[in-house]
């Protein structure tokens, strides 16, 4: 067992790409106008823990996939999901809607999800329950309150 997932690394740096790009075009950044501290928490331990255990497996957390099948199952799933990802990423730097906020919050949260089960790391497995949750409730509700304010 490798401390490193040189493919969690990979998939990390491609979704980041668009969340920069984002980020560093001016267009008023992630913006978050439901505060709810409780939620905001949560969302950020499961978001560094899902950056960090993408990529680094700490010995004796994680058991590793379970067959070379079920390793090209994750590199399949995982390649799907991000370039469903970055499709509708694409789509959203034009226009914000209810469907792109809650498909860009799930979709990640399933990638980290999925493969804390898939390689089995526990560490990542919770840190996706704590992120996938907060994340996606965090994402529906800036999104209803930015069409409230909007009209």
């Amino acid at each position: 067992m490798e401390w490193i997932n040189i493919f969690g690394l990979i998939f990390m740096a491609v979704i980041m790409i668009p969340n920069i790009i984002f980020a560093a075009s001016g267009r008023g950044g992630f913006e978050n106008l439901w505060k709810n501290r409780r939620v905001e928490i949560l969302e950020q331990i499961g978001r560094y823990g899902c950056f960090i255990f993408m990529i680094v497996n700490i010995p004796g957390t994680w058991s590793g996939w379970r067959s070379d099948e079920w390793f090209a199952v994750y590199l399949l799933t995982d390649s799907a999901l991000i370039l469903i990802y970055l499709v509708i990423w694409v789509t959203a730097f034009r226009k914000e809607s209810l469907f792109t906020a809650l498909s860009l919050s799930a979709i990640p949260s399933f990638i980290f999800l999925f493969s804390g089960i898939a390689s089995g790391s526990v560490l990542l497995t919770v840190s996706a329950l704590l992120f996938a949750p907060s994340h996606i409730l965090l994402s529906y509700m800036n999104q209803k309150a930015k069409e409230k304010s909007n009209g």
